[in-house]
């Protein structure tokens, strides 16, 4: 799952990306609005975590603008140290999701994501459960029919991605995106590679290639 991070706080900000790597999210970071607002336009993101005081361009007004967009459904957890009740009115009307005041607990805050991505994928239940394999978010576990499945952080990510369309067919460079951001470049064979691992770990007929677009998961394996 990637995560966009806009946050001025550097120190803050390192924080947050080492808690959430740990949970096998890609966080991408922006120290300013203006630069959000790019990235917004350019760029796909499973979640945003938004602070309000930035510079160049405030957050209610990145939020407001974002929202005011076809494509500006993207799910937004508004992180601030503004703590009044107006402020968090104000940040929920302007198309907040969600609102957390710093300092926060962290695993508050990956539980709050957690949830949020789950809606927004239009989801109740907590784990995702298809064709005999079950992956739970919050441990990270991963079973295959009954037993438990060793993954690495990779295989792992684009597991989660997959399970979250059954049946859609996913493009190499979304998958790609997802897993590595802005920080890692994927070398030339490392998605097949990952593809392969999955295949050999849960079933070989499970995981499709679509030609020269990318891969979907089996509706019936």
């Amino acid at each position: 799952m990637r995560v966009l991070l806009v946050e001025d706080d550097a120190a803050l900000a390192q924080g947050i990306r080492m808690a959430l790597r740990g949970e096998g999210y890609t966080l991408d970071w922006v120290a300013d609005g203006l630069a959000a607002e790019h990235a917004l336009g350019c760029e796909r993101f499973d979640l945003v975590l938004l602070d309000l005081g930035l510079p160049r361009l405030d957050g209610l007004e990145l939020l407001r603008r974002l929202r005011s967009q076809p494509e500006g459904n993207v799910p937004v957890l508004v992180l601030t140290s503004r703590d009044a009740k107006a402020d968090r009115i104000q940040g929920l009307d302007a198309g907040a999701d969600d609102y957390l005041v710093k300092p926060c607990d962290l695993d508050e805050l990956k539980a709050r994501i957690r949830a949020l991505i789950r809606r927004s994928c239009g989801r109740a239940q907590p784990l995702l459960e298809h064709a005999g394999i079950s992956l739970d978010p919050a441990s990270q576990a991963v079973r295959y029919q009954g037993a438990e499945v060793t993954m690495t952080p990779m295989e792992y990510q684009l597991l989660h991605q997959l399970l979250l369309r059954p049946g859609a067919v996913i493009t190499r460079e979304r998958l790609s995106n997802a897993l590595y951001g802005w920080q890692e470049a994927a070398s030339g064979n490392t998605l097949e590679v990952l593809i392969h691992n999955l295949r050999k770990k849960l079933d070989s007929g499970l995981i499709r290639t679509v030609r020269g677009v990318g891969y979907l998961l089996e509706r019936q394996p």
